[in-house]
């Protein structure tokens, strides 16, 4: 056997344990049927720009331990992600706190805030949610739902709200303060010069392979490495044997513009059904950019195919009773494990990606 480890991924999970069994002195391959590695979070250069290729990726954590360990690999900016609305020819912040409240109301004080949301949640009368859009109007009532829940949930799904199961929406984050900062978590950002250079110096050490697909690999090369490391679809791994599992895809459509700001912000979601895609990214301003041109990302929730990107597992009852199929015949597998987004069925913010492989790199017996 010519390597410890064959990694299959050269996303974050995969890079990461391949840095922490390079640092152990280990040998490892690492390949990727994709033509770049650092996966969903690859960036590249247009005019200028470092493009999130496959959408907004926002570093963020609670973790001190974390923070620190990504800090190892790239120098992060001080971005705060603080997205808008736009639903028809009107602009409300999010998530949704105080200024949303005054934009949708007029009001001024939490006290208010809070007795409009209750007022409306009680005329309602949903006392045991049967879908996705009674769950949500119990907790946030009419004017939120309809505004800015409703057809951007629709458009992600590609279901009607009440065909959708109520579990989707466990809680909606209400806050009753002025502060446009999405996320909670103490520590966020985005790698100066991108993704790309940050996954590229944690695989250092290690031989990749790109436009390498893992089946003919595998058929020429069956005992090339001690283990293996195995992040894409766990369901493609056994040849779909109890069927495919269901997940969201999307696409993509990028362009340059001949302008400095298109939009004034880097993520603006538009909630309103009759638009075809639910966001404009631009890149720009993931890094305060100043070049003469911009570039923008439309993206559009698409159904998932078997010969498409998966990006988003469907996490009902029924898919995860199939997952646990799989994950059954995993169990006996003595060189194989399953790790990352698609290896486990399950969607991961990065910094739950990167504490999910150095939990898995503790694990190992080096």
């Amino acid at each position: 056997m010519q390597y410890d480890y064959l990694v299959v991924g050269a996303g974050l999970f995969g890079a990461v344990f391949a840095h922490e069994a390079i640092s152990r002195g280990k040998r490892c391959l690492v390949i990727d049927k994709r033509q770049h590695i650092a996966g969903n979070s690859y960036t590249k250069e247009i005019a200028g720009i470092d493009v999130h290729v496959y959408g907004a990726h926002i570093f963020h954590t609670a973790h001190r331990e974390i923070w620190e360990y990504i800090n190892q690999f790239a120098e992060f900016n001080q971005f705060v992600n603080a997205p808008v609305a736009v639903y028809h020819d009107e602009v409300y912040n999010l998530p949704f706190n105080m200024n949303t409240f005054n934009r949708l109301w007029g009001i001024r004080t939490p006290e208010q805030a809070r007795q409009k949301i209750q007022s409306q949640v009680q005329a309602l009368g949903i006392a045991e949610p049967r879908n996705l859009e009674e769950q949500a109007l119990s907790m946030v009532g009419t004017d939120i739902y309809n505004k800015l829940i409703k057809g951007y949930t629709e458009k992600q799904w590609g279901r009607d709200c009440r065909d959708l199961p109520a579990f989707i929406i466990k809680r909606i984050p209400l806050r009753f303060t002025y502060d446009n900062n999405y996320f909670d978590d103490r520590w966020q950002g985005i790698p100066i010069g991108g993704y790309t250079p940050m996954v590229e110096k944690m695989l250092r050490g290690a031989e990749v392979l790109l436009n390498t697909d893992y089946s003919d690999w595998v058929k020429v090369h069956p005992n090339c490495a001690a283990k293996t490391i195995y992040t894409g679809a766990i369901d493609r791994f056994y040849g779909y044997r109890f069927g495919p599992l269901s997940y969201r895809s999307l696409r993509f459509e990028t362009e340059e513009l001949p302008m400095e700001n298109y939009q004034g912000n880097a993520v603006v979601n538009y909630t309103a059904r009759e638009v075809p895609y639910t966001r404009v990214i631009e890149h720009k301003h993931f890094a305060f950019g100043t070049q003469p041109t911009t570039v923008i990302t439309r993206e559009y929730p698409a159904d998932w195919r078997v010969e498409d990107e998966p990006y988003y597992p469907v996490n009902d009852a029924a898919n995860n009773a199939q997952y646990e199929k799989y994950a059954a015949l995993a169990k006996h597998e003595s060189n194989i494990i399953f790790g990352g987004r698609l290896g486990s069925y399950r969607f991961y913010n990065m910094d739950q990606v990167v504490e999910a492989a150095l939990t898995l790199a503790r694990q190992e017996r080096w």
